[in-house]
Parts: structure tokens; sequence; C-alpha cells
């Protein structure tokens, strides 16, 4: 039995004879809209892309956008990135909105502050003068008479300072040697973390204590700061870098790397960015650290008492024993709440900075980007991953 005289082979060859042939032209069947443009471009003149498709054909990959981007959109894309978005992360965490209150109140009352209230000079009133007693010293005076507020406010500024030049300078050279060592990798690593575990290894105060009695800072603020910051760079550094051995090996990276982006703009423009919530995070880690070295430094008198700081305040007050006298107790707490209020409040902002610089927490609350972010995702469950990653 031969195989034509099967019924499914009849069948079978009568739906092939049912196809037009190519010959047919201009009679075939109407093509589908691609494969006829494709077909017929193709045929002009045998030629055939190397990604499949013909000559004359538009590729998908040469077709643009057709919607242009003025000026005006990018203006609103900027708002909502840069302004939008990070107001209603801050707004809706209320950790955010009293440590950002904490820290202005602060950063106002230290640039602010010397140009309303006037400097206290000795015996300017009554010695030991309790809070809210004379509104004109709302709070207190001390055992020689002088204004406790206005040596609070004199005293952020000095602070200020300190924290502003010490916790930018740990910050910038723990993440800059951090990321060079990560990325580049050889022999760049390890003379690059060499010198990172000689400075880890110093013992971080008394090295400061030192350095302070030897070098001729005085006591400039921003030169404190800065002592301040040799001994305190080398954990953010070797964070840094283990960070940077796992985001190397992205596909981004590889991607940048592959078009030849320079290696510079490769760490800092596409990779740290990643990096800025745990960096934030350090960075308020740092100003702490100095405020509380910077008032340990004064406490024990090894910097001059030549401007006014919390130390210096902290250190007469227990000199004249008002730990334990119940009538001065006042001018030792003063300066204490100053510190801790301070510290809690730069604890609330790195926390609620996290949040700012998580580049997801940030895609979620931007307006643009809302429809596509809602993946089911909390905000806790983004701000738990460090930088997203």
């Amino acid at each position: 039995m031969t195989d034509d005289n099967r019924p499914d082979r009849t069948d079978h060859a009568e739906a092939l004879e049912s196809i037009p042939s190519g010959d047919e032209g201009s009679d075939a069947p109407e093509r589908t809209a691609s494969g006829s443009a494709a077909g017929a471009a193709g045929d002009a003149d045998g030629t055939v892309r190397p990604d499949g498709g013909s000559v004359g054909v538009e590729s998908p990959f040469e077709v643009v956008s057709s919607v242009e981007e003025t000026r005006l959109d990018k203006l609103r894309k900027f708002y909502d990135s840069y302004i939008r978005a990070p107001f209603f992360i801050v707004w809706t965490d209320w950790r955010a909105r009293i440590g950002f209150t904490i820290v202005f109140t602060y950063l106002l009352m230290g640039i602010v502050g010397p140009y309303v209230i006037e400097p206290t000079e000795v015996g300017e009133a009554g010695a030991l003068a309790k809070p809210f007693e004379n509104w004109d010293y709302p709070l207190g005076t001390d055992q020689m008479g002088r204004d406790l507020l206005s040596q609070v406010v004199f005293s952020t500024t000095e602070i200020l300072k300190m924290v502003f030049a010490g916790a930018l300078a740990t910050v910038g050279v723990g993440t800059m040697v951090g990321a060079i060592a990560g990325y580049k990798g050889g022999w760049v690593d390890t003379v690059l973390s060499s010198i990172t575990d000689i400075f880890i290894n110093l013992p971080g105060f008394p090295t400061v204590m030192v350095l302070a009695l030897l070098l001729p800072i005085g006591s400039n603020p921003y030169m404190v700061g800065l002592l301040l910051s040799i001994a305190a760079w080398g954990g953010l550094a070797r964070a840094i870098r283990s960070q940077m051995l796992t985001l190397r090996s992205e596909s981004f990276v590889e991607a940048s790397r592959a078009m030849g982006i320079p290696s510079r703009d490769i760490i800092f423009k596409e990779i740290v960015p990643h990096l800025m919530p745990f960096v934030v995070i350090n960075l308020t880690n740092a100003a702490r650290r100095v405020i509380f070295s910077a008032v340990g430094l004064y406490y024990l008198g090894i910097l001059p008492f030549e401007n006014l700081n919390w130390g210096i305040t902290l250190n007469q007050a227990y000199q004249s024993g008002a730990h334990y006298r119940p009538g001065a107790l006042h001018w030792f707490l003063v300066p204490m709440i100053a510190i801790i209020v301070f510290s809690i409040g730069l604890i609330l902002l790195g926390q609620s900075l996290d949040r700012v610089f998580n580049p997801r927490v940030r895609a979620r609350h931007e307006k643009r980007s809302g429809e596509t972010a809602a993946d089911g995702e909390s905000d806790e469950e983004l701000t738990s991953k460090v930088g997203g990653v």
C-alpha cells in the first residue's frame, strides 16, 4: 500500500496545492503588513540586513521616539526628581520631620544666633541664676554671671564649623579611597587597602589627643574638624570598597565600560550614586563623632579655651562641682542637653536621608513613575537594601 492511497495524505496534498506560489505576483492574497513590506524590499535587490530585516525597511533598532522633550518637560522632570519626591518622602516620615526640625533649629541658632544674641561677659548678671527665673537669661547663668543661652548659641557656631570640616573630610576621603580601590583592583587596591589598614589600626582618640598637643592648630574649628577625621575615614573606606567589588560586575557598569566611558565617570557618576544611602548614614555618624570628640578634647583641657564650646562649659561646671550642687545643676545640664538633642536630630536625619537617596524609594514617590513603581514593596522593604542593591 503506497502513501498516495492514505486518506490523510490526500487532504495534506490538497492543502499544499491551495497555497499560492510566489510567481503569482499581484494575484497572490494580501500578506500581512510586515511580511509584505519585508518581502517586497528583500526581493527588490536581494540584500538582507544583518539584524534579519531587509534593506529599505525601517528597523526597530532605528526607531526613535517621535515626541521631543521640551525645556518645560526637563524642568518638570527635574522638579519631580529633586524637589517634589524628596519633599514627600520627608513629609511622610515622622522621623524625618523631627530630625530636619532639630537640625534646622541648630543651623539657625548657629548661623543667625550670633547676629541676634549678644556675647556674654563675666559679671553680666548674678551668679547661678536658675532657668526661667529671669527672662533676660532664660537658661540661667553660670557661677561667673555669664548667660548660658549666649554660651550655647556661640558654642553651636563653633561646633557647626567643626562638623562641616570633619564630617565632610571623613566621608569624602573614605568614599574616594574605597571606591577607587574596589573598582580598579590590582596593585591600586593593594596600595590603597594597605594605607587604609594603617589608619584603621591607629588608636583613634589617643592619636588625636597627641596630634592636638603637637600641632599648632590652636582653636581653629576647621583645623580641629580635620584633625578629628584623620583616624575616622578608614572604616568607611573598607565598607565602600566591599560594596564596590559587588557593583563593578553589574550589567550597567559593564555597559558603561563597553561604551568607553572613563573610569572616573563610571565610579563617581554611575556607581557611587547607588551607595549614597550608605554614605549619608555615615555622614551623620561622622558628624556625631566629631561633636563628641571635640567636646571631649575641650572637656579634658587638651585644646585651648579661646572660643566658647560645650566642652569648655562642661569642664568649668564640673570643676565648680555643678554636677552635685542642686543650685548649679542647670549649669551642667544645659550643654549636655544641647549635645544629646543635636545627636538625636542627626540620627533621625540620617535615617530620613537614607530614604531620600534610595533610588527605588524616590521612583515610588516621583509623579511620573508612580504608576510603574507599584510593585508591592513598601518603603521599609526598599530601604532595607543598601542602595537598593
